[in-house]
């Protein structure tokens, strides 16, 4: 049977998005019996048409028993031409932050709601462009799997992609930063900033206020390792 894809930014009807999970939990997703075995699997994607102009795919990386997810937006410039996630400019701010508050990036595992570079061309320049809720929704058959296969004690979503991956909601990340909620499947959901957000900060006494809220956020990883001990 032929299948018919919405169109990306096509509404969805209000009843169907009231009862829909969000799209990280939607119970069609892909199926691999491990992480390497789906890794392997979303190197052919086109599930979507961001593959066409990225270098490569960028997976998630990290222990296959991590007990923590730190879910991020999508790769940006060098994560694209390097083939891992979180090593750019923010990866780098994340794991000096992860540092300050004694959380180990080794013993977790890091990914992307979205797994290709999406830019727009500037001349030698490629700027990141965001992701739009069908890219989203159609990445999450990767996001949904990778989860499924690690289940996690605690995710944490940085920054609105994230969020909504994991949520469907389209706003609240300010709201719910730094609070603890359950996902659909169980799982335990920490709201944070993305790390990019403080390297666009002009204003140096916010951009350290921010930074502090930032590690003060991804403190509540270890408490909440230590609690569940």
């Amino acid at each position: 049977m032929r299948q018919i894809r919405r169109r990306e930014n096509s509404p969805v009807p209000t009843a169907a998005r009231k009862n829909r999970p969000p799209p990280a939990f939607q119970p069609d997703h892909a199926d691999a019996p491990s992480l390497a075995a789906l890794h392997r699997q979303a190197e052919g994607c086109e599930r979507c048409d961001l593959y066409k102009n990225a270098t490569q795919l960028v997976f998630g990386e990290g222990r296959n028993d991590a007990s923590v997810v730190l879910v991020g937006e999508q790769p940006g410039n060098d994560e694209d031409l390097k083939g891992h996630p979180f090593v750019g400019p923010a990866g780098r701010l994340l794991d000096a932050c992860l540092q300050e508050a004694d959380v180990d990036r080794s013993q977790c595992y890091v990914t992307n709601a979205v797994k290709h570079f999406k830019f727009e061309q500037r001349g030698k320049r490629r700027l990141h462009a965001r992701p739009n809720s069908g890219e989203v929704q159609r990445c999450a058959w990767w996001l949904g799997a990778e989860l499924r296969l690690l289940k996690p004690e605690l995710i944490v979503a940085t920054g609105a992609t994230a969020f909504y991956s994991l949520t469907g909601r389209t706003s609240g990340v300010t709201a719910q930063r730094g609070h603890l909620s359950t996902t659909p499947g169980g799982t335990r959901l920490l709201v944070t900033i993305h790390p990019s957000y403080l390297l666009r900060l002009r204003d140096r006494d916010e951009a350290r206020l921010q930074r502090q809220a930032f590690v003060a956020d991804l403190r509540k990883i270890t408490k909440f390792l230590a609690a569940a001990e």
